[in-house]
This record gives C-alpha cells, structure tokens and sequence, in this order.
C-alpha cells in the first residue's frame, strides 16, 4: 500500500488527493470545455467516484493520477498520472498516462511538466516498461504534450475505441508509446 506520493517539479506538487480537492476537481469534469474530447461530462458524484477508484489504483499498484496543485498558489488545477488501462484493443492491458487540467490552466506549460513528471515516476519509481497514451483524433493540444514529453506515435496502433458506438466523433484514437530510455 502506497501511504504518500508527492513530486515537486518548478511549479506544482502532484499528490495524493484531499477532500478539499473534490469539489474543484467536480466543476473540471462538468466543463464542457474541458470535457470537449471526452464523451460526456460528469456530474459530482461521478467525478468523486473517479477519485475513489484514482486512489484505489494509488493503493494497489503504486500509481494513479496525481492531484495537481500550483506550487505559487496552492490551488487545485487537474491531474496528472498513470492508470491501469484494461479494454479491448491490442495494446492493453498496460498502463496509461493522462491529464485533465482546468481550463484557466491551459497555455501554461502544467500539462506537460507534470505528464513529464509522471512519465518518470512510471520508469523510475515504479520500473515499468512500457506506457502508452491515446486520445481522440482532434484532439491536438493532448498530442502535442505527448510529443513533448518523448512519446512516439504508433500509427499502426492507432485504433477505434470499443467503448464509443460506430459514428461517434471521438470514436478514431491515436496511438503514442514510451519506454524508458
């Protein structure tokens, strides 16, 4: 069982998460914004149930994704992380990086610092192999912090998610790879 995980870079502290965390990270999952490439919104206590099974990841296998917090502020903007990835497409079951940030935390440089924080913590501390990252086609901003931090696209990786009906318009996934150097 992981009790405590904290990584400083310049600017943030990735953490564990508080209760304090719940409600800001609630309003993030309920900002169309935000959620543009995702298939909905969450409401509340979807959003808290993602932060109970993010902390139970932390508890059983060592990572989850990371309470993001402004070292200058303290303020809560997202999180950054790994997950354990297990749907129907040939590259899984793995384990996934991610990131969610508040919109107001956009165009700073945060995503891509703590996902590169993150990546390390994956190779080093947790001595994995392989992490991958996907997202929807369209969304750019997402692979420019995957190019950014190292990852390689594999288009013959690229895939169709089984989890969105046919037509969908975020159904058509890309595919990046990273290994530890």
């Amino acid at each position: 069982m992981v009790k405590s995980v904290e990584i400083a870079t310049d600017r943030l502290i990735m953490r564990r998460w508080k209760l304090s965390d719940l409600k800001p990270f609630a309003a993030l999952n309920a900002d169309p914004v935000v959620m543009e490439h995702f298939p909905s919104t969450l409401s509340s206590e979807e959003s808290d149930a993602l932060v109970d099974r993010i902390e139970a990841g932390f508890d059983e296998r060592g990572y989850g994704w990371f309470a993001l917090e402004r070292r200058d502020t303290g303020e809560f903007i997202g999180c950054t992380g790994l997950i354990y990835a297990d749907f129907d497409v040939p590259f899984l079951p793995g384990v996934e990086i991610g990131w969610r940030l508040a919109a107001g935390a956009w165009g700073h440089g945060f995503a891509t610092e703590a996902a590169g924080a993150a990546l390390w913590y994956g190779f080093e501390q947790c001595k994995l192999d392989e992490i991958f990252s996907f997202t929807a086609v369209g969304n750019r901003p997402s692979q420019r912090v995957m190019q950014r931090i190292g990852m390689v696209r594999d288009r013959a990786g690229d895939f169709d998610h089984p989890k969105l009906e046919e037509g969908h318009p975020l159904r058509r996934h890309v595919l990046y790879r990273a290994q530890p150097s």
